[in-house]
This record gives C-alpha cells, sequence and structure tokens, in this order.
C-alpha cells in the first residue's frame, strides 16, 4: 500500500506519493492540480500532468485549513473588485463553528448529520468561494450530490422557488428573429408540460431596447391574460434592462451573466455598481407579490479564462467566485450554463457532469439558490443520454431549477439541453412538484391533477389551450 504524506514549507506545499514527492509552488497551483481532469485547465496550463500529481495534490490540500483562504486570497485584493466584495462581506461570527478545520476535516463534516439544513444555512455567509471550492475537489460525485441535497436556498417573486420536494423550471422559448407568435406558442407548449414557475425566459436575437421592450409587454400581458403567478425575463444586457425601466417597460427581473473576476465582469460589461443600479431600479418597481428577489444571473465555467481574465486560477475556483457577485444582490434565480462553452473548456460528458455537480455543491454551499442549463454544443463529446445522466443527478441533488427547451434544441442558440418532457420525467422519478403557487394554478387550469400528474387527455383539451385557438396572444 502507497502511504502519502504532506507538508507545507516556506517554498509551496508538498506530498509524497509512494516513492515520489510532488511540490505546489503557491495555493494557485495546489488548487488546479488538486482539481479533477478538464480541458480549460490543460489549455491554460495549470492542470497536474499526471494522475498521481492530482492525488498528491488533494492529500496537501486536505491538510490545509480552511482559515488559509482568508489570509491569502487568489486574486489580488488591490486589483480586484471580487477579491474585495469576498474578503470584506465575510461574516467571521457565521464562520466560526467552522474556523479551527483543514479542508478534510470540512468534508468530513458536511458528510456528517452534524450539517443539517438549518446548519448549512448559518453557515453559508462564513464561507467564501475558495473555501468551497477547495472542498469540492476532495468530493467524488456522490459527496456532492449527497451535501447538495441538504442545502435549501428559498428566494421569491411571484412563485415560490427552492422549496423542499420543489423542481423549478425556466421556460426557454428563444426565436432567431424574436418573432412574437413564435414565442407565444413556444411558451404554450411549455405551460402544457408544466414549465415555467421558476421564470419564462427569452434570450432575445437582438439586444435592441425597442425589440427588447415588445417582448416584455408581450410575455407580460400573456401573464395577465391567465393570471399564471410566475415571473418574466428577457435575458438582455443589463444596461438594455436599465433603459427599458426607465421607458416604462414591465420588466420583472433583470438579467446578467457574471463572472469570477473584476476583468472577466469587464467583459461582460459590467461592474458590481451596475449591478447595484440594476437591483435597485428593478425593486422601485415592486412587481413582486410573494418576494422582492429581483435579479437573475447566468454563469459557466471557462467564462474568465475565454476572456484571459482568469488570473492563473483554475476554471472550477474562478467559477464558484462568480457565486460570490450573486449572492451580493440576493438574486431570485442563479444557472450554471454548463456545457455552453463549449469542448474547449468541458471536453466530454464526464467532464460536463463533473462541473455541473460541482458548480450546483459550491452555489448552495454560499447560499446561492443554483439551478441548472443541463446542456451542450454539437461539438463536444456528448449527447442527450448523457443530458439525462446530468439531469436526474441533479435531481437527486435538489437543484432549484432546469432550463427546458421545446424538442431539447435550442432554435436560436444553437445548442442542446433538456426538453420539456426531460423535466417533466424528473419530476416524476424523484417525486418533485413545481412551485406551490404555480402548481395550483396548474390544477385550476387542468393542465395538472392533484397527484401532480399531467393531464390523461390530450393538452390541447385544457382551458388554456382552448382559449387560444383561432386567435392569438
Amino acid at each position: 500500500m502507497n502511504k502519502a504524506q504532506a507538508s507545507e514549507s516556506a517554498a509551496g506545499f508538498h506530498a509524497r506519493v509512494g516513492d515520489e514527492t510532488h511540490r505546489f509552488d503557491d495555493l494557485k497551483t495546489l488548487m488546479a492540480c488538486a482539481s479533477p481532469r478538464r480541458s480549460g485547465d490543460e489549455l491554460a496550463g495549470l492542470a497536474a500532468s499526471s494522475e498521481a500529481r492530482r492525488v498528491a495534490a488533494r492529500y496537501a490540500l486536505a491538510d490545509l485549513p480552511l482559515k488559509r483562504f482568508l489570509e491569502e486570497p487568489l486574486v489580488p485584493y488591490e486589483t480586484d473588485e471580487v477579491t474585495r466584495l469576498i474578503q470584506d462581506s465575510h461574516d467571521a461570527t457565521a464562520f466560526a463553528p467552522v474556523a479551527s478545520m483543514t479542508v478534510g476535516e470540512f468534508r468530513e463534516w458536511l458528510l456528517s448529520w452534524e450539517a443539517d439544513t438549518t446548519t448549512l444555512a448559518r453557515l453559508a455567509p462564513g464561507l467564501t468561494p475558495e473555501m468551497v471550492a477547495a472542498v469540492s475537489k476532495l468530493c467524488r460525485n456522490g459527496d456532492l450530490i449527497q451535501i447538495a441535497a441538504k442545502t435549501r436556498v428559498v428566494t421569491g417573486f411571484r412563485s415560490t422557488i427552492g422549496l423542499e420536494g420543489r423542481l423549478s423550471a425556466r421556460l426557454q422559448p428563444n426565436h432567431p428573429t424574436d418573432d412574437p407568435l413564435a414565442i407565444a406558442a413556444a411558451t404554450l407548449d411549455g405551460l402544457l408540460f408544466g414549465m415555467g414557475d421558476a421564470v419564462i425566459g427569452i434570450n432575445p436575437a437582438t439586444d435592441n431596447v425597442e425589440a427588447c421592450i415588445r417582448l416584455f409587454v408581450m410575455l407580460d400581458d400573456l401573464r395577465q391574460r391567465f393570471d399564471i403567478p410566475t415571473q418574466s425575463c428577457v435575458l438582455s444586457h443589463v444596461t438594455t434592462s436599465i433603459e427599458a425601466i426607465e421607458r416604462g417597460a414591465p420588466l420583472d427581473l433583470v438579467f446578467q451573466s457574471i463572472a469570477g473576476t473584476e476583468a472577466a465582469n469587464q467583459g461582460f460589461g459590467v461592474t458590481l455598481a451596475l449591478l447595484k443600479e440594476a437591483q435597485e431600479a428593478a425593486l422601485s418597481l415592486k412587481r413582486g407579490t410573494v418576494g422582492q428577489n429581483v435579479m437573475y444571473f447566468e454563469t459557466g465555467q471557462g467564462a474568465a479564462l475565454s476572456a484571459d481574465a482568469h488570473h492563473g486560477v483554475d476554471q472550477q475556483t474562478v467559477e464558484a467566485r462568480a457565486y460570490a457577485v450573486a449572492r451580493a444582490f440576493d438574486p431570485l434565480l442563479v444557472n450554471t450554463v454548463v456545457g455552453f462553452i463549449g469542448p474547449e473548456y468541458l471536453y466530454d460528458a464526464k467532464e460536463i457532469t463533473r462541473a455541473g455537480l460541482e458548480d450546483h455543491f459550491c452555489a448552495k454551499l454560499l447560499g446561492v439558490p443554483m439551478g441548472c442549463d443541463v446542456c451542450y454544443t454539437n461539438h463536444a463529446e456528448a449527447d442527450q443520454d448523457d443530458m439525462d445522466n446530468l439531469a436526474l443527478l441533479l435531481g437527486a441533488a435538489g437543484v432549484t431549477f432546469m432550463i427546458g427547451v421545446p424538442g431539447a434544441d435550442d432554435i436560436m442558440l444553437n445548442y442542446q439541453s433538456l426538453s420539456h418532457h426531460d423535466i417533466v420525467r424528473v419530476r416524476h422519478l424523484l417525486g418533485r412538484r413545481p412551485a406551490p403557487e404555480f402548481e395550483d394554478w396548474l390544477v385550476k387550469m387542468s393542465l395538472m391533477d392533484a397527484a401532480g400528474r399531467l393531464p390523461p387527455l390530450a393538452p390541447e383539451a385544457a382551458p388554456v389551450a382552448r382559449l387560444l385557438q383561432g386567435g392569438t396572444l
């Protein structure tokens, strides 16, 4: 049996595995080498050069005190506003119960009965992204699922998202020309399958303000016509949303893609101050009925690296830093678009699956209402069977919501996701229900029975469908 020993000195971190001693110059190197293999880290020249070195890094990381991440930021405090946000907002009182633990001890504690749902909720403000990224690197997939399943992050606007036993869905009725009738038809299709309790969210083909406002108005007219207890979102740039609010658009949620460093966010055209301005503008509208969580963020591993803004930090750790940005703005929804960036960053189904479970685990531990776009691009080594697998694993892990696309094929963004049928299957297999307010509406509209099942007759027989026959929205 090979024995491993880990230590730290002024020259860095060391771990001996078998007859070989592995040296890691600094904390960034140690974190990167401890990561499961993925193409993005290899592209950046950060990955472990062998499986033995990866194991050695994990031994050394397991012995690292959690508080070390407060003492040694991976991205400089002086030059990065995300680091300043992480450090300045850290809650030392919440951190106190685990402050004396190493990363390895923290993993063992998270897997224990002591770390229950209430305890994890209290702990969240005391954890930093680097801490949760570190412990995720020591976890097998089953550990990530077991721990995440104990977390609960509840938010609300017109529907309540994240309650135990619930699985919400974003209805994504995209269209390559933003045709309102085509979008309305795709929206109806999703509603007939019980989708949309998280949000009805459109990725617009253009960021033109007038075009986006037309979509805001169409979605709000639809919601009001059928009294649907959900929220809508046009996933335009945050500056477009602010201008739409100023023009009186019926905006529910402000959307923005975010990343884990100041430089990467600048690549998206945003700063923390701009996000705060957008949040305050949306809050001023007071459109929510069960809550006022008005922000919707999307993230994804590889975003910082693709902008050359990762500061030499591995892609999973810099991704977790994006969740600190999200946490600061009390979002209704956050999701990782896990396989969207492409095989340069997540090469195949194994890497996509692992990344999805990591992202969900890290975000939930930080107190972020995390969902997932279970997806891949057609030039990745993945297929719909792989997406079925990840959807079921995330369902078991208690994912907040998933994204549903007609036929699992987004005809505007040209990538593969989950279909409405796929999310219905996960709900049925795992005993999950939609958000309670939305479920009540589905039953009232004969789109679901009291047992949570779709109607036995053709969906066209439902009242919401009959109202649309021979007419328009």
